[in-house]
């Protein structure tokens, strides 16, 4: 095998198990959120407003990594379900700032717990040692930026 074939087959191997393991991970972790009735991206927006408080929705939207139009009917059909609620801002008429009602603080509290205990019981199959270094390895995947190499 040549030096390229060998360099695909360890990319395109490593990229297999490393989806298949989100998948797996997030499949089994989610189905507390299911439970509640939930998907991911409204987990998400619930989660992001639990922890940071009301934010609008752009911020919204980078913090779970959506875009503003999927953002706005994730946050319209959680608004259907009386779990958030938009304000418009008086001094700028196109910004909404979205906040968590009494009924979505209940249930993000709930589902978080549930949620979070999960994903301490799939990362305890790693040492802590491992999960810092999951994690170092991910970002440094994730923040790594691909050039105009690959158009070559």
């Amino acid at each position: 095998m040549k030096s390229e074939e060998k360099t695909a087959y360890l990319a395109l191997n490593t990229y297999t198990k490393l989806m298949r393991a989100a998948e797996s991970v997030t499949n089994r972790v989610g189905r507390f959120m299911s439970a509640a009735n939930l998907t991911i991206s409204q987990f998400g927006v619930l989660e992001a407003l639990h922890h940071k408080g009301p934010l609008c929705q752009r911020d919204i939207g980078a913090k779970i990594l959506k875009s503003t139009g999927n953002i706005t009917l994730v946050i319209d059909n959680l608004e259907k379900h009386q779990l958030v609620k938009r304000e418009r801002n008086v001094d700028d008429r196109r910004y909404f700032t979205v906040s968590l009602t009494q009924s979505g603080s209940m249930l993000i509290a709930r589902v978080f717990a549930d949620v979070e205990s999960a994903i301490v019981a799939e990362m305890a199959i790693l040492s802590e040692t491992e999960q810092v270094s999951l994690g170092s390895l991910c970002k440094k995947l994730g923040i790594t930026r691909v050039t105009d190499q690959a158009k070559t």
